[in-house]
């Protein structure tokens, strides 16, 4: 349980803060980042202070090579006193900074009471920005794919297959060390995954290490700090590699969802260790380093993987191991690399496995661990040299109660093969299965006992730290939010998969869509931008985006369907800019507008008359067939709506980058796409577009395609559709959004509650009542589709921003200037919000009409409170505060601090 849900479910708000202090400062996004991939690094950071109404009034930086800043000659930046309010993303703009340096910051803050505050000091390690920082350090492999079975984008009904099985490799080298270090960086990066040792210890908690890219496009490689790992004498580098998504091995009997070949598993390595006495040791990766075939015997993101223990002994990653008989690497080539910035896929939470059902002869036994997750199995288990252990682990049971993989990639499994040791702990390295269940089949060499002393399911996910919640006294919304969550949870590594086991791709509707419900939750900023990244490697030459980003398959069954949706391809435009607004971060906008003006070309030039029809519309929608396509909306509708809202984005960006001649042609654009909707979709005498369907006429309605004239009928007949189908719902992955958005801006939130309040049809309580733990990817919880997907929780948002009622007000940046306007108030007697903004921490409870209320330094708040009842804020009157009173609100502007806003007593 995370500090933010304690104080939620404690009911209490109580900081102890300092006059002005200085609670996170961070160096491009991270807090002492280790490989920054700029020389102009940026600075943002957040205040506390104990009194209300706190502004920052000027702020001062210093950037130095000293860590005790005790000389001024070492001083490389220094801001002196700006007398500017700003806090966020403040670009670096000092001596020249160089590759493979660490730097130190200080900060120093005045606030508007004459308070002053100085930061502890922080680092940061600019990483290796061009081939030639990496000096003699080569790629290194086993063995070398040949040239004509490289496929870094196959079609999914490709024929070519890779007949040849290829070894995994292990890697080691031996090094002495001298005499005492005063710092040691490493540089690694090994494809598709890598896991390192130094003297027979990893040297971190993280998985899956480097996140996946488009690797003909760019690699990444993390940076270590092993100061304090090495030993005087002789000391050992060990790494293990995996194949990940860098080649998907085609195995007979395991899984394989596509083909992808970028190459072999292969390592990139360069550590510089600097001793005390300022001389240098560089440590490369080059032929020299040893090779031998892994004890990991099979490694695929679709199939699972094999460990056989015989292979090497337990000592070959320590430093007295004589890899005398091991084979020298093979130099190779590999793609760029690029520093990973995002946060590392790390094992988040453990769920013991209770034993469902063991078979007569006691060699099979079934576990449930209580929750549908992404993850993996951990085995603490005792056996005889030849002893296999494998594990089947699923979603769902079948009849017979054992795990059923039939709908989530079959077959699949985990396996241990006993070598000396009798005891061991094991869990696979370099794949991962969304799963609630396991069957552990005890495969004796010979007759005798394999035993289970311990199973766990370890749930593994990206990171990035928790930094919203909700709760309320609706015990089924709490249930939802929870169901949604695992969802997120479980598709958030290093993109934002589909589902965590038959495909684990990076379907882009998700980012646009569920964008605003993860960012309420989660520090995705960084995960946000790599996913932008990967879209731009992922853009053709002719400015399609396609559906999935890093695309490492073409779905060619159904002609470009699974390819060109605009719904999907829209991200590239969409979370760019909902992402600037909730961090304000001017890159994310500068960075792709390039992008996102190659594919405003690519849909003009694709549109009939300025009408788009391909894709797949309104996916997973509910109609009376099995879901997929779209039943209830036709396909152009919904392509061009979202077309038209790219143009009406595109002019704004257009406009705030200052592209004079792309706003006039986005927003000249935008009015011919505006009259070719109308012309095509709109049915004047029903006052009703497309179908009518609900996706039809929510998406006109929030795109602003609707005529104003028009609005209020067309707005009453999506109403009368919803309570003609008994207050239900049929919009699907891409339409429900859109719907609760209408609903919320129309002030119907009692119709989003009857239509989300009721668990007897296709919904979110209906898949609870079906058993669902995370949510599925079909609104009616089909045991023959994905049971834990991302697609369809935008009912969470709703949650954040409806109920709870966080916003910002109109032309508000990164929350500088929150909006809290809470719904339902006489529905729900309590609604507690927790979220971390840019500039600090933000908490809302409301007990029936007693709010309370944090506010971070630095920001504003405009709460909107009930007509109908007087207030006293902290003691005083309501009018001694600003407030407008509206016909619907009070709308109360408070400046930093904890307010408590309570009725008068009368």
């Amino acid at each position: 349980m995370t500090l933010f849900n304690v104080v939620l479910l404690s009911g209490q708000i109580s900081p102890v803060y300092a006059k002005l202090g200085i609670q996170q400062l961070l160096i491009s996004g991270r807090e002492n980042p280790l490989g920054v991939n700029t020389l102009s690094p940026s600075f943002s950071w957040q205040l506390t202070s104990d009194a209300h109404n706190v502004l920052q009034k000027a702020y001062k930086i210093e950037v130095s090579t000293d860590r005790h800043f005790s000389g001024g000659r070492n001083l490389l930046w220094n801001t002196d006193w700006v007398s500017k309010a700003q806090s966020l993303h403040i670009v670096y703009a000092g001596a020249a900074l160089t590759a493979g340096r660490t730097y130190y910051v200080r900060l120093h803050v005045q606030d508007n009471q004459g308070n002053t505050a100085v930061s502890a000091v922080q680092s940061f390690h600019i990483g290796l920005l061009k081939p030639e920082d990496w000096g003699g350090a080569k790629w290194i492999a086993k063995d070398i794919l040949p040239d004509s079975l490289i496929n870094p984008l196959p079609l999914s009904s490709s024929k070519l297959r890779i007949d040849k099985s290829y070894d995994l490799p292990v890697f080691r080298k031996t090094v002495q060390v001298a005499r005492k270090l005063k710092s040691s960086i490493a540089y690694v990066s090994g494809l598709g995954h890598y896991e390192l040792l130094l003297n027979g210890k990893t040297v971190d908690d993280a998985v899956l290490q480097p996140g996946w890219t488009k690797y003909d496009k760019e690699a990444y490689y993390v940076v270590y700090d092993l100061t304090n790992a090495w030993k005087k004498g002789k000391n050992s580098l060990a790494i293990l590699l995996g194949n990940g998504f860098y080649y998907i091995p085609p195995i007979k009997g395991r899984f394989q969802k596509h083909k992808v070949a970028f190459g072999l598993p292969k390592l990139k390595m360069k550590v510089v260790n600097t001793y005390e006495d300022g001389k240098q040791e560089i440590i490369v990766s080059d032929e020299s380093w040893k090779v031998a075939r892994s004890p990991i015997t099979f490694s695929s993101m679709y199939g699972g993987e094999d460990y056989d223990a015989s292979v090497l002994p337990a000592s070959w990653t320590m430093p007295h191991y004589d890899d005398r008989q091991w084979s020298n690497a093979l130099l190779v080539d590999g793609p760029a690399l690029t520093a990973q910035e995002i946060e590392p896929v790390r094992v988040m939470q453990e769920f013991p496995g209770k034993n469902m059902q063991k078979d007569a002869n006691g060699r099979s036994d079934v576990y449930d661990f209580g929750q549908n997750a992404s993850g993996i199995v951990s085995l603490k288990m005792k056996g005889k040299p030849g002893d296999t252990v494998r594990v089947y682990p699923a979603e769902l049971l079948n009849e017979a109660g054992l795990p059923n993989q039939k709908h989530s990639g079959s077959p699949y499994y985990f396996q241990y093969i006993f070598g000396k040791e009798s005891e061991v702990e094991w869990r696979p390295r370099f794949t991962y299965y969304g799963f609630r269940y396991a069957q552990v089949q005890r495969r004796p060499a010979r007759n005798g006992n394999i035993e289970i002393l311990d199973i766990k399911a370890q749930h593994i996910r990206n990171g990035a730290r928790q930094i919203g919640a909700f709760h309320s006294s609706d015990s089924l919304f709490n249930q939802i939010h929870g169901l949604i969550d695992w969802a997120i949870k479980s598709n958030m590594v290093s993109v934002f998969t589909d589902c965590p086991h038959r495909e684990k791709l990076g379907w882009l509707e998700q980012l646009h869509l569920m964008g605003p419900s993860v960012h309420y939750n989660y520090d995705v900023a960084r995960l946000f931008k790599k996913s932008l990244r990967d879209m731009r490697f992922s853009q053709t030459a002719d400015g399609l985006v396609p559906e999935i980003a890093p695309e490492y398959v073409q779905f060619d069954w159904g002609g470009d369907m699974f390819r060109d949706s605009p719904e999907w391809g829209s991200s590239a435009i969409l979370l760019a800019w909902y992402a600037y607004q909730w961090y304000g971060d001017i890159t994310f906008l500068t960075e792709n507008y390039p992008m996102m003006q190659k594919y405003a070309d690519y849909l003009q030039a694709k549109a009939k008359d300025n009408i788009l029809y391909q894709g797949l519309s309104d996916w997973y929608d509910l109609g009376p067939e099995r879901p997929g396509v779209s039943q209830l909306t036709p396909k152009g509708l919904t392509a061009t709506a979202i077309y038209y809202d790219d143009l009406k984005v595109l002019v704004k960006i257009a406009a705030l980058l200052g592209d004079e001649e792309g706003k006039a042609r986005y927003d000249s654009l935008k009015t011919e796409v505006y009259s070719a909707f109308q012309k095509t979709f709109y049915k004047a005498e029903a006052a009703s577009y497309g179908s009518g369907s609900q996706t039809s006429l929510a998406m006109p309605l929030y795109m602003g395609l609707v005529d104003s004239s028009n609005r209020d009928v067309v707005f009453k007949n999506l109403v009368a559709d919803i309570v003609t189908q008994d207050t239900s719902f049929t919009a699907g992955d891409i339409g429900h959004r859109y719907l609760l958005q209408v609903l919320q801006q129309e002030n119907r939130d009692d119709l989003i509650f009857a239509m989300h309040h009721d668990d007897t049809r296709p919904g979110y309580g209906y898949q609870i009542r079906k058993g669902a733990t995370a949510l599925t990817e079909s609104w009616a919880a089909l045991p023959n589709v994905s049971n834990n997907h991302f697609m369809l929780g935008h009912l969470m948002e709703w949650f954040h921003a409806g109920l709870s009622g966080l916003g910002q007000e109109k032309n508000s940046i990164a929350y500088k200037h929150l909006r809290i306007a809470p719904r339902l108030v006489d529905t729900l007697s309590q609604c507690n919000l927790a979220f971390e903004s840019p500039y600090g921490k933000v908490l809302f409870q409301r007990e029936d009409k007693n709010y309370t209320l944090e506010i971070p330094v630095n920001s504003l708040c405009t709460i909107a409170l009930p007509t109908n009842t007087e207030f006293v804020v902290n003691n005083r009157a309501l009018n001694t505060f600003k407030t407008v009173r509206t016909a619907d609100a009070v709308e109360l502007e408070l400046g930093s601090g904890i307010w408590e806003i309570v009725p008068v007593k009368k």
